[in-house]
């Protein structure tokens, strides 16, 4: 078995009590098996035991082999100089601290029934480890697991977003701004639109606010989009003209144009459709974060993202390709993701940065108020009997497989607990 499993059955006191034995013959009576460490150092701190007549206290190590001691050189390192008791499978040497003085080395018994469920999941190609076992997990504990999977991605984000933060001088919307551009990209373009936004802070276009040419001209120019060489498209060289005297007054660097991805998109999630998209909402809204902040519906909310384009852009995708005369407006299904990822996550990153439990207990019920996302993750999650209603559930779930079955946390993950425990 893994040192994880290991650890695993020594945490949740799995072992058989009776045979704790030390390599000299002393029995040893577990009164705290200790906090887990889940940094550098011993895998236990505060553990209470008693070897023989004697109560010690200190920290505890667990290995597979009591020789791992010496292969990952603790007799060497001070930190585990405290070891007051060595915890293993299979007690093949007798272990010492670097005073010479040994330390007490028990091996674990445990129900071999629970190592092989674990090895089951562990050793499992499915989608999921536990692919053919969830739909046994009792329904009140998997909903339990989930609402506390919900809130572990939004805290992922608040703290994603708090690192943004220090880099952009705790400016909420500078940085609200440049990750409001990130998910403006969704997955394909998102690094491209962050840099966007990076490379011309939110302040040169709310100069503008109210002439949207322009701010397409800012936008556009620093995308680098307008440096390619296209003939027969007046507004396009109108932009560029534009953008020229704006980067010599704003002393503005664009960025290289072949960042941007085009291949394998349909035309409504073209980059440059995106960025027409992008600039009107800056044009229509003011303060936008600070609007997001006081409102309390995300009906609202969702209201301030419904932005059209400039006329051009109904006849376009990209420049010089003319397309049926169509409003291209955000859809809703858009609309949702850039409410899941940016606008939710702000307001509970907010609420924990200024410790109001109101904004965050506020973002997780406009969580529950989206309908649940329509993803392959969640098709997948659904085709195992998992029905979601609401974001809140399909946000969990999608932590649930990138944070823990993708790496086979199973010993982490309440599903996984249920299954390696049913004996």
């Amino acid at each position: 078995m893994t040192e994880e499993f290991l650890q695993y059955v020594w945490k949740l006191k799995l072992f058989d009590f009776s045979m704790l034995v030390t390599q000299d013959g002393e029995e040893v009576r577990v009164i705290k098996t200790g906090e887990m460490n889940s940094h550098a150092g011993p895998d236990f701190f505060n553990a209470r035991v008693q070897i023989g007549e004697t109560l010690w206290a200190g920290n505890i190590e667990i290995h597979k082999k009591a020789s791992d001691w010496y292969k990952h050189n603790h007799q060497a390192d001070a930190d585990y100089d405290n070891i007051i008791l060595h915890v293993v499978e299979e007690a093949d040497v007798i272990v010492e601290r670097a005073n010479g003085t040994p330390i007490p080395t028990v091996e674990l018994h445990y129900d071999k029934i629970l190592s092989g469920n674990y090895q089951r999941l562990i050793d499992s190609e499915q989608w999921i480890p536990c692919a053919q076992h969830i739909h046994l997990v009792d329904e009140m504990k998997l909903s339990f697991w989930l609402g506390k999977l919900a809130i572990e991605r939004l805290s992922a984000k608040a703290d994603y977003i708090d690192r943004a933060m220090q880099l952009n001088g705790n400016n909420w919307s500078e940085t609200f701004y440049q990750l409001l551009a990130r998910n403006f990209g969704f997955k394909t373009n998102a690094e491209p639109f962050e840099l966007l936004a990076k490379s011309l802070p939110i302040a040169i276009p709310a100069k503008h606010k109210g002439n949207l040419f322009q701010i397409e001209a800012l936008l556009f120019g620093q995308s680098g989009l307008l440096h390619r060489n296209l003939l027969g498209d007046d507004y396009f060289l109108q932009l560029r003209k534009e953008y020229e005297f704006f980067q010599s007054k704003y002393r503005l660097q664009p960025m290289a144009a072949y960042i941007w991805k085009f291949m394998r998109l349909r035309p409504n999630n073209f980059p440059t459709l995106r960025i027409a998209q992008f600039a009107s909402l800056l044009n229509q809204s003011e303060s936008l974060f600070s609007k997001i902040i006081e409102c309390d519906q995300i009906e609202n909310i969702a209201k301030l993202f419904k932005a059209g384009t400039s006329d051009y852009w109904n006849t376009h995708f990209d420049f010089n390709k003319p397309s049926v005369d169509q409003k291209k407006v955000i859809g809703s299904t858009a609309i949702n993701l850039v409410l899941i990822n940016t606008v939710i996550p702000f307001i509970f990153a907010y609420g924990a940065k200024r410790k109001n439990e109101q904004y965050k207990e506020r973002a997780v019920q406009m969580l529950e108020d989206i309908t649940a996302e329509n993803n392959a993750i969640v098709n997948k999650w659904n085709e195992l009997g998992i029905q979601t209603k609401s974001a809140f559930e399909t946000q969990a779930l999608i932590q649930l497989k990138s944070g823990y079955c993708d790496h086979k946390r199973c010993i982490n993950c309440e599903i996984g607990n249920e299954i390696i425990l049913s004996v």
